[in-house]
């Protein structure tokens, strides 16, 4: 009979230590990726891309913990992403922000300083939006004289610096260069350099999950 009640008693202390022992976990996050036409899956099905790889991975490593939310266009400048983000980080709501921009900017020839504020407001209005952000920075083929070339990548680590963020300096670092990891316009990566690009970024993007 004494042993009954000591159970009777013991039971619901036992289910409550139980709860509190249960793991919590976080609020699903939602990562955007903010990109051109490298983030946009140019040239191939949507679900080869390294960002619908990032999808895949982040379902496997963290099940149902992370959204990611693909922005990207391609042909996108960084004059085009400042008119375009108040309403994604409005709708989107991201906890981080990957910005994957400047390629089409220098290719284009446009001035370094441009190229420079609008990244820097790029990272301004997200870090307002309270979303953690990262920039993939990128290069220009050197036909565009050293000087140029040199002005372009060194933005990346202006506003990387400026604004405290953190900074992959060479996004296609190990798929740039290589014919056979890019499609025939030697531009854009084939669908076989995406596990590459997903490699160059992911370290950067679990740091800040």
């Amino acid at each position: 009979m004494q042993n009954r009640n000591l159970n009777n008693r013991l039971l619901p202390c036992l289910a409550l230590f139980g709860l509190c022992c249960i793991p919590v976990l976080g609020s699903a996050k939602t990562i955007m990726i903010l990109g051109d036409s490298i983030s946009a899956a140019y040239g191939m099905q949507p679900q080869q891309g390294w960002v619908h790889l990032l999808q895949k991975r982040l379902d496997q490593q963290y099940p149902k913990q992370h959204k990611v939310v693909n922005a990207s266009v391609s042909g996108e400048t960084t004059s085009g992403a400042v008119a375009r983000l108040p309403k994604l980080l409005q709708t989107h709501k991201p906890h981080v922000v990957v910005i994957e921009l400047g390629g089409n900017d220098g290719l284009r020839g446009q001035p370094p300083l441009l190229i420079q504020k609008n990244l820097a407001t790029l990272i301004q209005n997200s870090q307002k939006a309270k979303a953690t952000v990262i920039v993939l920075g990128m290069k220009i083929p050197p036909n565009y004289g050293s000087a140029y070339s040199k002005a372009f990548e060194k933005n990346y680590s202006i506003v990387s610096q400026q604004h405290k963020v953190k900074l992959m300096p060479f996004f296609l670092h190990g798929v740039a260069g290589n014919k056979s990891l890019m499609q025939s316009d030697l531009v854009h990566p084939h669908a076989k350099a995406q596990n590459i690009l997903l490699n160059n970024a992911y370290p950067y993007i679990k740091g800040a999950l």
